[in-house]
């Protein structure tokens, strides 16, 4: 049977927690300030004008995320396969949505608010790692953070390695199965081989 309303949804799910609904905030505490200043990765999602959906990765040392003041922060791009899916969605609707994570915490923070893009700030030289600055930043102003319980992670084990199975083949495989490019296995191994494709992290 399928939920069709909120009010379908609610009888379901019992109401809100007193402390879940007291969660949220609207500009960073020192806490939050701290778990950026620890989080070396987080999950941007966006939208575009349909409605169409994406979630994409960033990651940096710990900290990458530049806090510009107590409502709004700054998070760099680095060269990538030049897609620009949620930069492109930002351009026709700016609400995102970022889940940063640490790793062995189990505990997520969640900030959602509206993005834009910039090409140079006051504060593009605090974003330059291994040398190399970035050419853009999405610059989030924060209508809601909140930090996340940590039973998804504690149901899934994902910081536990004795949990971890990986039966899949390697990158490079999928790529050339899955994304015919018309190269050969072979130039694919070496491409996302760790000497090659580790020297690319900063490198357009």
């Amino acid at each position: 049977m399928e939920i069709e309303s909120a009010e379908e949804l609610r009888d379901l799910l019992g109401e809100v927690m007193p402390r879940a609904a007291a969660k949220e905030r609207v500009k960073l505490h020192p806490r939050d300030r701290e778990w950026l200043a620890n989080a070396p990765f987080c999950l941007i999602a966006t939208s575009d004008a349909d409605g169409n959906c994406d979630v994409s990765p960033k990651g940096d040392p710990a900290g990458f995320t530049y806090v510009i003041d107590d409502t709004t922060i700054a998070i760099p791009d680095r060269p990538g396969n030049r897609r620009a899916d949620g930069w492109l969605n930002v351009l026709s609707n700016p609400h995102v949505g970022l889940i940063y994570m640490i790793p062995g915490r189990n505990e997520t923070l969640r900030i959602n608010g509206r993005a834009r893009l910039v090409r140079d700030a006051f504060f593009f030289d605090e974003l330059i790692v291994k040398g190399h600055r970035p050419h853009l930043a999405l610059v989030v102003e924060i209508e809601q953070i909140f930090l996340h319980c940590g039973k998804a992670m504690i149901r899934s084990s994902i910081w536990k390695p004795e949990t971890w199975g990986d039966t899949l083949p390697t990158h490079a495989k999928l790529t050339n199965e899955l994304q015919p490019t018309g190269e050969s296995l072979e130039a694919l191994e070496h491409y996302y081989s760790a000497e090659v494709y580790n020297k690319k992290l900063y490198q357009a």
